[in-house]
């Protein structure tokens, strides 16, 4: 199979039009904000699938691990003779994929640029495949972390790579909506993995269906990013760099951008090629960055939006609130709340819904009102929380009133926007640095969040600390009014040149 990064010349034929096709000065089939980008819908829909299928395994593995946990420590199911598990042990195969994540942000910073953002999300296909099979045919323990490991470092790679190509490949109109829609698709695969888990949590080493079964994802999503086309702003990037010919890299990235673009695009590719040339040139990006230019000038602006949004996004205690939530309901009276696996499913499907309403409003309301709005739900309810168990524990209602409004107010907010921020701040020719750098933040938060909750909610009781969480999330929305750009409508260039 020929690699599609090196397409031969013959096949850039004249692009005709059809209908579902967007071209000249038509209104856009999805409505867009003035850009002039000409797109087919049907091209634009698989380069957002493969690679947000990245996603979809991450949020697999969160579902899946909760209820192979339950599975593995089972004298009678797990169907091994290891099964019992010390705290700490349990702890690694629940964090393995997490440390794992770390690894792979920290790898990202050096091999992205060089490798490409296409080849990256195959790497973190086939260590999807592999982290997944030698977890499911784990012998021992300490192979099974190993393959949760494995399975991490493809997380952090995919996490990394995805928005990235999302970002680059997408057209201006709906850029938004499809890296919030990758989000969805983290979501969608929480609850999948959930349900797998509790149809499999009854058998017999069940936990090694749990994690078999996102092996053929896997295959597909990296059968489907080598068939993708390369990003032509990579490949550009890549020529006003001088790392290759100028002119088959620039005749390489036309192909691409019509192989994405579809019939729509006519024969305006070459014009939109030289004009991001143009832009790349007057943005001074033909220069490499350094590791110390990432903290100065425009680097550290985008390292400050896009790292600082992140960060809050976990320290604002969204790991704590789902550990509260089976008690929560369960307190409330809610019929078989005890079982973790069936709140999931609960809060999954909602925070479905409250992505879905999000993906849909984020390219016509913007990013910064979605921000503002939610993180305002996210301090209402932390303050509701902390009251309900210092003042109210006789209200329920009360918990469960501010449980389901984090939920959704998290899911409008921080959930999808955050991933979309990063992958639109950054300059390109910082923006895999940049992006590892913010991933690499994301999930280091995660893991202070998870490992110091039980510590400090001995110390301090669970009110405060979910007071100290709504301190934080009021400070966060701080940070989000005076740092916060709005990025609606602006291509990627036009973000650097006026935002930065």
């Amino acid at each position: 199979m020929a690699d599609p990064e090196q397409p031969s010349l013959t096949s850039l034929g004249k692009v005709g039009k059809s209908s579902g096709e967007i071209a000249g000065m038509q209104e856009p089939l999805i409505d867009g904000v003035g850009s002039s980008e000409n797109y087919s819908v049907a091209a634009a829909i698989l380069p957002f699938l493969f690679p947000a299928l990245g996603g979809l395994l991450y949020g697999y593995d969160i579902g899946a691990t909760s209820c192979a946990t339950i599975s593995v420590e089972s004298s009678s199911l797990s169907g091994i003779s290891w099964y019992d598990l010390s705290s700490v042990q349990i702890g690694l195969i629940t964090s393995g994929s997490l440390y794992g994540a770390l690894i792979g942000s920290v790898l990202a910073f050096n091999i992205a640029d060089f490798f490409g953002r296409r080849r990256e999300l195959i790497l973190a296909a086939l260590l999807y495949l592999v982290g997944a099979l030698v977890t499911a045919v784990a012998p021992s323990f300490v192979i099974m972390v190993i393959g949760r490991f494995v399975f991490g470092i493809g997380i952090g790679l995919a996490m990394h790579a995805a928005p990235m190509y999302i970002a680059e490949t997408a057209p201006t109109q709906i850029r938004g909506r499809l890296i919030s829609l990758k989000e969805f698709f983290i979501v969608l695969g929480m609850v999948v993995g959930y349900t797998v888990g509790s149809l499999f949590v009854d058998m017999v080493s069940g936990w090694r269906y749990m994690y078999g079964v996102s092996s053929p994802l896997s295959v597909i999503m990296g059968i489907g990013m080598w068939w993708l086309p390369a990003s032509p702003r990579w490949l550009l990037l890549r020529a006003i760099q001088g790392k290759g010919n100028m002119q088959d890299l620039k005749e390489n990235a036309i192909f691409c951008l019509c192989r994405l673009r579809g019939p729509a695009i006519g024969d305006s590719a070459p014009a939109q090629v030289d004009e991001i040339l143009d832009e790349l040139s007057s943005i001074e990006e033909t220069k490499e960055a350094s590791l110390g230019e990432m903290f100065h000038g425009k680097c550290l602006k985008a390292l400050i939006i896009g790292g600082g949004l992140v960060l809050f996004q976990q320290i604002t205690g969204q790991p704590s609130v789902l550990y509260y939530a089976a008690s929560i309901l369960e307190s409330a009276g809610f019929s078989g709340a005890s079982d973790a696996t069936r709140v999931s499913i609960l809060l999954g499907l909602l925070k479905l819904i409250m992505t879905a309403v999000a993906v849909l409003v984020v390219d016509k309301v913007g990013r910064r009102p979605l921000l503002l709005g939610g993180v305002s739900g996210i301090v209402i309810s932390l303050f509701l929380l902390g009251s309900y168990y210092i003042y109210l524990g006789d209200a329920p209602a009360v918990a469960v009133i501010a449980l389901l409004l984090y939920v959704g107010c998290y899911q409008l907010s921080f959930g999808p926007i955050g991933w979309l921020m990063i992958s639109e701040i950054f300059p390109l020719r910082v923006r895999g640095r940049g992006l590892s750098i913010a991933v690499l933040v994301n999930f280091g938060a995660n893991a202070i969040v998870t490992f110091s909750f039980s510590p400090l909610k001995a110390l301090l009781g669970a009110g405060v600390l979910f007071y100290g969480f709504g301190v934080i999330a009021v400070l966060s929305l701080l940070f989000i009014f005076f740092f916060i750009p709005e990025t609606k409508g602006l291509s990627l260039e036009e973000i650097e040149a006026k935002l930065l």
